[in-house]
């Protein structure tokens, strides 16, 4: 309760009492020591010869004050690690005497003698024994001493073996003397006590990176833990179960985990789901056994999945062209079963207007064939079923629009007159959409096929995949439009007979663009992006539009991220066939985000090279 001014006034007498001769008093001089230093930790120069001389004394509470006084002294000041390291063998053989000593009513907890000066001479150790080889090889031997001969079944005992575990830990030691730390924490585990079983998860935690093999002795103990009933233990045990995965063990472990998440706590499910992607991606034996647990994933729980699920899962199923028959399947019959995961019901609508025409034929030889009569209409049904739902968000709606408007060049129904019906929907991201793809079926229906064949469009690096087939691109097929609010400028150019013409060089982003014939009438014009600038580009897309008489095929491109300072190049293949060999034009539109900047630009072609059509 002193002030500074009365703690300096009165450190030097404190001083003279840490030598009196009477226990009590010494004891008591030594916590108020503790107190001026933290008030003042300059005066801990004071202190710091009469601390060193208090270890030799016999009674515990001294003991217990100069421990704590020494504890401060180094805390507060490093500078005071070299002169109390000298004291390491007085502290080993205060703990020796400890452990060691027969019982003693006085000083007596649970069967531990004097469990609190334990407690305190071990966190005293760990201090000194940082970084420091010479001390940590003097401790070493102590440290196994009470690591096997310390009793844990009772509270005082376990809060001994936990500081012995901390210091073990912290200081240089054996390699073997951290397996019988992690070999305690291991039996914490089992404790009754589920503070004892939280503090243990914490520790082992902390440790799980450097001694990975030794924790991993003890993972069968720790995913039952994920059964416990209390929450944070619970959380704990998920965490812990995470940084366990790795590639010998995935397939028992994702088990493990899925089993968890059916029943696991609505606050954990977030955390669960990501960890789960997280060592899915890193440690996937099989690109189907990726696809099958992130399908699992979001039927079980599919609203707390990051927003970035959708785009990856599509993007790691477009790449897995021989997965995509068993994939189409498989959401197909998630999506009748449920149309209440948002996620779910995202990716399969978007796989279904993919690759509806896999679905269409009935059969699949990786999966069992479905006993249905008549496909086309029953997966037109399932889709309105979307769009009418009110479980449905706006988003999953766009997708199911999207995907009916896409299996209009796979089926003869009246798929037109059901997008018309959406042209005065309440939703206005929803009736845009159906007013577009209405302007398809009337004004550029020579192009639809085309346009809702191509698997390549569909933007799979963004959260709106399913719109990026309409966005923009009528706005590409018409004549020049206002270029929108945050836009760069529109560049047009023609591009002359040359091997290799930079159509666009922007903010670092280079463009080149090369023809290639391949018959009287087709060519090949490949887009190469590089990038300049010190960070890399991502999310990098190309749309392009072409003249009513002339055919576009884009192919799948190489990436969506530009390495920066022209480490690598991101290119785009796009097949054209002019039957009339008429003027070429081309309308591209860039995209792509540069350090978190969302860039779109215009880039108007008005030549092409006249050999590519001779």
């Amino acid at each position: 309760m002193g002030s500074a001014e009365m703690c300096r006034d009165l450190a030097p007498e404190i001083e003279r009492l840490l030598k009196a001769s009477n226990s009590y008093i010494k004891k008591k001089a030594a916590l108020c020591a503790v107190h001026i230093v933290r008030k003042i930790p300059e005066l801990g120069e004071l202190f710091t010869p009469s601390a060193h001389s208090l270890l030799s004394d016999k009674n515990h509470g001294v003991l217990h004050g100069a421990v704590v006084l020494i504890t401060e002294l180094c805390e507060r000041n490093p500078g005071n690690l070299d002169e109390f390291r000298k004291a390491v063998p007085e502290l080993v053989q205060i703990m020796k005497g400890l452990v060691t000593s027969g019982y003693s009513p006085e000083h007596n907890v649970a069967g531990i003698s004097d469990p609190f000066l334990q407690v305190r001479v071990l966190r005293l150790l760990r201090i000194l024994g940082r970084n420091n080889d010479e001390a940590s090889d003097a401790m070493n031997d102590l440290l196994a001493q009470v690591a096997t001969n310390t009793d844990s079944s009772k509270t005082a005992g376990s809060a001994v073996l936990y500081e012995t575990v901390l210091t073990i830990m912290d200081i240089k030691s054996e390699s073997g003397l951290r397996v019988l730390a992690v070999n305690i924490l291991g039996r914490f585990l089992l404790n009754n006590d589920r503070n004892i079983r939280y503090i243990s998860m914490t520790s082992l935690q902390k440790i799980v990176q450097t001694d990975h093999t030794a924790v991993q002795r003890h993972r069968g103990t720790i995913v039952d833990c994920l059964k416990d009933q209390d929450a944070s233990v619970k959380r704990r045990a998920l965490e812990l179960s995470l940084a366990l995965v790795s590639a010998a063990n995935i397939r028992s472990m994702m088990k493990e985990l899925l089993r968890f998440l059916s029943t696991c706590p609505p606050e954990l499910r977030s955390h669960a789901t990501s960890g789960i992607f997280n060592a899915a991606e890193r440690y996937a034996p099989s690109q189907r056994w990726h696809i099958d647990t992130i399908l699992h994933v979001l039927i079980t729980a599919g609203g707390d999945v990051r927003d970035e699920t959708v785009p990856n899962l599509i993007q790691l199923i477009s790449v897995a062209s021989e997965l995509h028959c068993y994939t189409v399947h498989k959401l197909y019959r998630a999506l009748i079963s449920d149309i209440s995961q948002q996620s779910l019901v995202q990716v399969a609508c978007w796989c279904i207007g993919e690759y509806g025409d896999l679905l269409l034929k009935g059969d699949c030889d990786e999966i069992e064939p479905m006993q249905v009569e008549k496909i086309p209409n029953d997966v037109l049904d399932v889709l309105e079923t979307i769009l009418q739902s009110h479980m449905s968000s706006p988003t999953s709606r766009g997708f199911a629009l999207t995907a009916i408007m896409k299996l209009s060049t796979r089926i003869t129904n009246n798929i037109e007159s059901v997008v018309s019906i959406y042209g005065s929907c309440i939703d206005v991201e929803l009736q845009q959409r159906a007013v577009e793809y209405n302007a398809l079926f009337k004004k550029y229906d020579h192009m639809r096929y085309l346009i809702m064949s191509s698997h390549t469009i569909i933007n799979t690096t963004s959260n709106s995949t399913s719109s990026s087939v309409q966005e923009n691109l009528l706005d590409l097929l018409g004549g020049l439009e206002p270029t929108p609010v945050g836009f760069n400028s529109v560049t047009c150019l023609c591009v002359f007979s040359a091997p290799n013409v930079t159509v666009y060089e922007k903010g670092g982003v280079n463009l080149k663009l090369q023809c290639d014939n391949q018959t009287e009438t087709a060519i090949t014009v490949t887009f190469t992006a590089s990038n300049s600038t010190q960070s890399d580009i991502t999310s990098f897309t190309l749309q392009a539009a072409v003249p009513k008489s002339v055919q576009l095929q884009m192919k799948a491109p190489s990436g969506d991220v530009i390495p920066a300072q022209g480490r690598g190049t991101v290119t785009q293949t796009i097949l054209l066939n002019n039957p009339n060999k008429a003027s070429l034009k081309m309308r591209v539109r860039l995209s792509y985000t540069s350090q978190g900047t969302l860039c779109q630009d215009m880039v108007q072609i008005d030549s092409f090279p006249s050999p590519a059509w001779n």
